[in-house]
């Protein structure tokens, strides 16, 4: 009797950890979205930006949005992987937006996103992020946004995480304990959390397309506009320039009058005879 039981817990062990694979996974059905999340924390691969940039050039999709945590003072991710994601095809960059942000994790991603996508009356959303973690995305999402926009999440079938064998590969082993232990914690942080409303905005840039981006980094100077400030500076500058001009003429003219003063003074003295030995005897 306890052989059997030994054997019947082996095996229960074995179908729990097998299927505990899959029970982090959300792998939602879709044909067409009109928004595509990107959510930060994809490798050097960027396999997340390249499934975007699929969907988007199947016409599965109508925009994305790209989000990217800051990693300099006044740089974030965001410019990195939008840069890369327009190089993939040739996309219209007024449906690509740059979410830069300061969020340390998927809970204050989605503070970010879910009132700029509140705002912009979005309804359905595809979250892209690792397999493992789109069942606690989803599930974050959807508690703060009130099922409203829907959240979708896919299974991208990235190396990174296999639900079938994640146990024989160390990337998902560790992938499958870290979303266990975060998908725990996410119960605890939304436990008193209420629905985001357009008006919680909580973005550390504004989000702007990457033709908004482009423009401003290519700044137009209107001369039109200038001209009155160049003026004004010049009246400003023109008394003293006069001033010194006028101290620089009476310092060459006293300069020139000292000189022909010498001069003539010296040819005066050059003029007068001297009196000699002998004449001073005839006196």
């Amino acid at each position: 009797m306890v052989s059997v039981l030994f054997v019947l817990l082996i095996v229960a062990f074995y179908l729990v950890m097998t299927q505990s694979g899959h029970w982090l996974v959300d792998d939602d059905e879709f044909s067409h979205v009109k928004w595509v999340a990107v959510l930060d924390g994809q490798s050097a691969d960027l396999e997340r930006s390249d499934y975007a940039a699929g969907l988007l050039a199947e016409g599965r999709a109508d925009s994305v949005l790209i989000l990217g945590r800051r990693s300099l003072r006044t740089r974030s991710n965001a410019e990195f992987y939008v840069d890369d994601f327009m190089r993939l095809g040739r996309f219209d960059s007024n449906a690509v937006f740059m979410v830069p942000h300061d969020d340390p994790s998927t809970i204050g991603e989605a503070f970010t996103i879910i009132p700029w996508l509140k705002a912009h009356h979005a309804d359905t959303v595809l979250l892209v992020t690792t397999a493992a973690a789109t069942h606690r995305v989803k599930r974050i999402f959807s508690k703060l946004s009130g099922d409203s926009p829907v959240f979708l999440t896919t299974d991208i079938h990235n190396y990174h995480y296999d639900a079938d064998s994640w146990y024989t590969n160390r990337e998902s082993r560790k992938n499958w304990l870290r979303e266990w232990a975060a998908l725990f914690a996410s119960y605890i942080d939304l436990w008193s959390s209420g629905e985001l409303t357009a008006a919680d905005s909580a973005f550390h840039k504004p989000i702007v397309s990457v033709a908004e981006y482009e423009r401003s980094k290519d700044v137009v100077i209107n001369l039109q506009d200038l001209l009155p400030k160049v003026q004004k500076k010049i009246e400003e500058t023109a008394p003293i320039s006069s001033m010194a001009e006028t101290s620089s003429s009476s310092a060459q003219d006293s300069i020139k009058s000292s000189t022909a003063t010498t001069s003539s003074a010296a040819t005066n003295t050059a003029s007068t005879p001297k009196s000699t030995p002998a004449d001073s005897t005839k006196n």
